[in-house]
């Protein structure tokens, strides 16, 4: 039986394949006798993993490799009817919402995916701020406050960027009335400050909204409303078109100074001790019962936070780690003997 390969179109006969064969056999024995080993004509293959993708800290997006190595910007911001609309609202990436003196909030909002020219209003800072702000690091701008608790804020592992000491990127908006009018240069002021390091990431999130713990094994809420006092209760409405939920404070839709409405893809209610004074100081230690909510859905859990540089963990009835939707957050910090919160 003949034998045949193609080559070149050409079908070629037995003997010469053989031929062709003993002559390859004779050049590979050639150049081993030589000293050199002969070449492996055999296709080397090498296997890896895909590298994981760059997530942004503090809102676990992916981002291109370099991107989001900017320190974070964490600023007091008013929540006064005067203060209304506020400037940069929207592009944070987290808020924390924490009660005030007089019934009021007040905002301690953190930037550091998106860094706008301005934010505002900004006002003083509050004993509990130093155990939130600590786990980021990062700068946190103020307008001031009482010298106990401006020294609680110096003595954190913070940069401490404030108005009624340093006033080099701050401004007072004359369209506005004082004190509600004094207005941070933010991307500036964070330029100064360009060799501070990254955060560290603060929550687990999953890889897409209907991976998030509250879509997989929570149950359907169109509305997420809190009260914090008889003044401040604010809620939030699930909105399918943009895949977030729109606040409203006190019945009224929240807008920014741009006109939109504050909106954001998690919301994370969690009832904190509160110890009620001329100041109110939220105690964020310890633990407590949280509502995590993404993509039209609330789970409930667990939050906990042993010391002030340590971040805040979130997790669910089985001890699992709570995944948040790819996206901003808003942390609800409310009075857990007098507040309510009500999802449905």
């Amino acid at each position: 039986m003949m034998v045949t390969v193609a080559r070149g179109g050409r079908r070629l006969p037995r003997p010469v394949i053989a031929l062709a064969t003993a002559l390859a056999v004779l050049g590979l024995t050639a150049g081993c006798a030589g000293g050199e080993p002969a070449a492996d004509p055999r296709p080397v293959t090498t296997s890896s993993s895909p590298a994981e993708p760059v997530r942004a800290p503090l809102r676990g997006t992916v981002i291109a490799a370099g991107e989001a190595e900017n320190p974070s910007l964490a600023v007091k911001i008013d929540n006064h009817e005067r203060a209304r609309p506020q400037i940069g609202l929207n592009t944070t990436d987290l808020v924390f919402e924490e009660l005030v003196e007089g019934g009021y909030t007040r905002y301690a909002a953190i930037w550091q995916s998106t860094v706008p020219d301005e934010v505002g209003p900004v006002r003083s800072i509050r004993p509990m701020d130093p155990d939130i702000l600590s786990p980021l690091g990062g700068v946190v701008a103020y307008s001031g406050g009482q010298q106990q608790f401006v020294a609680l804020m110096q003595a954190a592992p913070v940069q401490n960027l404030i108005f009624d000491r340093d006033q080099t990127h701050f401004f007072r908006d004359t369209s506005r009335r004082a004190p509600h009018n004094v207005v941070l240069r933010a991307a500036d002021a964070l330029a100064d400050y360009a060799e501070v390091p990254a955060p560290a990431p603060q929550f687990a999130y999953a890889s897409d909204p209907g991976g998030s713990t509250a879509s997989v094994a929570g149950v359907p809420s169109a509305r997420i409303a809190m009260t914090f006092s008889h003044i401040r209760y604010p809620s939030w409405d699930w909105d399918a078109a943009t895949g977030t939920y729109l606040r409203h404070q006190e019945d009224a839709p929240d807008l920014d100074s741009e006109g939109q409405r504050i909106a954001t893809v998690n919301v994370v209610a969690l009832k904190v001790p509160v110890e009620l004074g001329d100041v109110p100081r939220t105690v964020l230690s310890g633990s407590g019962e949280g509502w995590f909510s993404a993509n039209g859905h609330t789970v409930q859990g667990i939050w906990s936070k042993d010391g002030r540089d340590d971040p805040l963990r979130f997790t669910d009835s089985s001890g699992s780690s709570v995944l948040l939707a790819p996206g901003n957050t808003w942390i609800e910090l409310v009075p857990a003997e007098t507040g309510t919160i009500v999802t449905g």
